[in-house]
């Protein structure tokens, strides 16, 4: 097997549980070393998934609202869920579909320590709403997460530029919030699992940044000027004040980036 079959195998498992299982198994036999080669092959245009959650257009999902008791942390977990089940397919996407870009071999391990992590955290939020009394596929969800991958199907620099660095780095932005609101329901459990997916998306944002870098500096281009570029040309929404410029430092994207773009 090589790392595009592995990918293949993961982009094409419609359960949501079983993705994220098998997911962890093949990122474990890419680091031991038992998946080697990387290969190549078409990758399809969305990835495989279950009969729920019900897909709606992101202004028809309901407003979630920890304040709602046990049924506002439910959507909000549930919505939390649906992002990393996206992210799973977004790292194993990035890691298969730009090969012709003979890029070095720690651009793969990066990726795919990402499908890992999205994993991880998908199993996570699953397994407390199950202890809620609910799951993953209860509640509607909306598609507008694939959206960001389509339109960057065939430039890696627009990927890098949208999905790590606007996308993820969103989320460094807003769950510091989500985790004391839940901590003042005192739902320990999900604050801490929340903080444990905002330590990691510091590494994730950390990956995007790296490699985009990489591209800026191999091709001769300002990095700054031509992230915003691509910002401002593929990204449909606006990038939102406040930012968590502390998780953002740390990730090394500084706000001489984002900050002169922002609404």
């Amino acid at each position: 097997m090589t790392l595009v079959n592995a990918a293949l195998e993961a982009l094409g498992t419609s359960d949501a549980r079983a993705k994220a299982m098998r997911s962890r198994e093949l990122a474990t036999e890419w680091f031991s070393g038992r998946i080697a080669e990387i290969g190549s092959a078409p990758i399809p245009e969305r990835p495989a998934r279950p009969e729920a959650p019900i897909l709606m257009p992101p202004a028809d999902v309901p407003k979630r609202k920890i304040t709602r008791g046990l049924p506002g942390r439910i959507a909000l977990l549930h919505a939390l869920s649906h992002i990393e089940l996206n992210a799973i397919d977004l790292a194993w996407d990035i890691a298969a579909r730009f090969t012709h870009e003979k890029l070095p071999r720690e651009f793969y391990d990066d990726w795919v320590k990402v499908a890992d992590d999205e994993a991880r955290h998908f199993l996570m939020l699953d397994d407390i709403l199950r202890e809620m009394g609910s799951h993953y596929g209860a509640l509607p969800a909306h598609d507008g997460l694939w959206e960001a991958a389509m339109k960057t199907a065939d430039d890696l620099f627009g990927r890098l530029a949208i999905v790590p660095l606007v996308l993820e780095a969103r989320g460094l932005d807003v769950t510091p919030a989500m985790i004391e609101k839940l901590k003042k329901a005192e739902d320990e459990t999900s604050a801490a699992a929340l903080q444990v997916i905002h330590d990691d998306e510091i590494t994730h944002v950390a990956a995007g940044k790296r490699w985009f870098e990489y591209l800026c500096q191999r091709d001769g281009l300002p990095e700054i000027e031509t992230w915003q570029n691509l910002v401002q040309t593929l990204f449909r929404g606006i990038l939102k004040r406040p930012f968590n410029v502390v998780s953002r430092e740390r990730a090394g994207f500084s706000a001489a980036f984002y900050d002169p773009i922002a609404s």
